[in-house]
């Protein structure tokens, strides 16, 4: 068998000190995640993770910069993510677009809110994440290259 790791996008988007985060339905039951999803086939990492937000949050976003890159191995069922994370902003909201599939709601939440929220987030990612984005861990997008 060949091992290949899950190649995921997600987004911080930070508005007067919240995060923009979905609520989601889970197998392990309602979390929080930022903004993400899986790379699919044709894509960019830059189409991808604009069509996620739009898809998860209906915002337009527009990606700024990258805060990192992460691997996660998924204990329950060994699944490995290799997630590309950008931060950016959101534009245009479009109230009456439907969300993904499994998405409950958006919500903005303080990064001592998301920190209170430890058992509720979809993997440790989310928190370390925002983190990264408060101390400062922003690149240029032309470390991406398609």
């Amino acid at each position: 068998m060949v091992w290949k790791p899950n190649v995921t996008v997600a987004a911080i988007v930070e508005q007067e000190g919240r995060f923009l985060l979905v609520e989601e339905n889970t197998s392990q039951g309602v979390k929080l995640n930022q903004p993400a999803g899986h790379l699919e086939c044709g894509e960019t990492l830059i189409e991808a993770i604009k069509r996620e937000v739009l898809e998860e949050t209906a915002y337009i976003f527009e990606p700024e910069f990258t805060t990192g890159i992460q691997l996660w191995e998924k204990t329950s069922n060994d699944t490995t993510f290799l997630r590309v994370t950008f931060s950016g902003s959101v534009g245009q909201f479009f109230p009456n677009r439907e969300l993904d599939t499994g998405i409950i709601q958006t919500v903005w939440l303080t990064p001592k809110e998301i920190e209170n929220a430890a058992p509720r987030l979809r993997s440790p990612i989310v928190l370390n994440c925002v983190k990264d984005y408060v101390n400062g861990h922003i690149f240029p997008l032309s470390v991406i290259r398609p």
